[in-house]
């Protein structure tokens, strides 16, 4: 069996465990951040399956994330919930890094919300405000796309000049007026980590335009728009990158933990107007 077979044959049992549990379609999933997992609204019908027992699936073991695909309903809509995600710094390959967001398509889904902590770089952003994201740099030095392709999975080259769905970023900036939200739009670096950043790299980031920096979410964005899901992301501003002598993993979990209830409200809003 072939690389793509094996992916293709992996998606399908993955995906068959999932739906021999939950009746639920949806079109709708969310992948929630570091120290995000609690930061989910009030579901009706819920069940929570782990990842360990989804085949396939990889597993995380960085705090702040669960490690629980929930679904539910909120009012009459039907969405999935990845409570903690995986990096490519575990030592994941980029399609085992997204691996998930296939299955999650391979399912139905084709709208996907993704939020990360980030560290500020624009000094007009400050710990506690988001970031909708209109536009990535790609500094992780892979990419999920590396390999072989299947066309019946998504086209070979995957045109990102409209990664981030002007749609879904309309809708988020309207409901984050209504939702108590500090909110600008910017550029998203994405870095392997796991360090944080020197503060050459910071004065760098900074000269190329951009406005936050993470560690995650920008293979999740190529695979999604590979499978042809639309995506918007937000970064949680938890840090402010190259802040000498005192960066922290508890330092992210601890703001993530701050703006729980904002993105809670955030969410629900912006689930119910997708």
């Amino acid at each position: 069996m072939d690389q793509i077979d094996l992916i293709k044959e992996n998606i399908l049992e993955a995906s068959k465990y999932i739906r021999a549990k939950t009746k639920i379609e949806p079109e709708i999933a969310i992948i929630l951040g570091s120290g995000m997992s609690d930061s989910l609204p009030e579901l009706a019908d819920t069940v929570t399956l782990l990842y360990e027992d989804i085949p396939h699936f990889p597993v995380s073991k960085v705090a702040g994330h669960r490690g629980e695909l929930l679904s539910g309903k909120l009012e009459d809509r039907s969405i999935f919930i990845m409570r903690g995600r995986f990096h490519y710094y575990e030592g994941f390959t980029m399609r085992g890094v997204t691996f998930p967001v296939l299955v999650l398509a391979s399912l139905g889904i084709k709208k996907l919300i993704i939020t990360n902590a980030a560290g500020g770089i624009n000094k007009n952003l400050k710990p506690g405000d988001f970031m909708l994201v209109k536009d990535h740099i790609n500094l992780m030095g892979g990419n999920p796309l590396i390999g072989p392709n299947d066309e019946s999975m998504g086209t070979r080259f995957v045109d990102l000049t409209d990664a981030y769905d002007e749609e879904m970023l309309k809708i988020a900036e309207e409901t984050a007026k209504v939702s108590d939200i500090r909110w600008r739009k910017g550029v998203l670096a994405a870095v392997s980590g796991p360090n944080y950043e020197t503060l050459a790299e910071v004065k760098f980031l900074a000269n190329i335009g951009v406005d936050a920096v993470t560690m995650s979410t920008v293979p999740e964005v190529i695979m999604a728009r590979f499978a042809d899901v639309r995506v918007l992301a937000i970064s949680l501003i938890s840090n402010i990158a190259g802040k000498k002598g005192s960066l922290s993993h508890d330092e992210v979990l601890a703001e993530a933990s701050r703006s729980e209830m904002r993105l809670k409200k955030w969410l629900r809003e912006l689930i119910l107007r997708l």
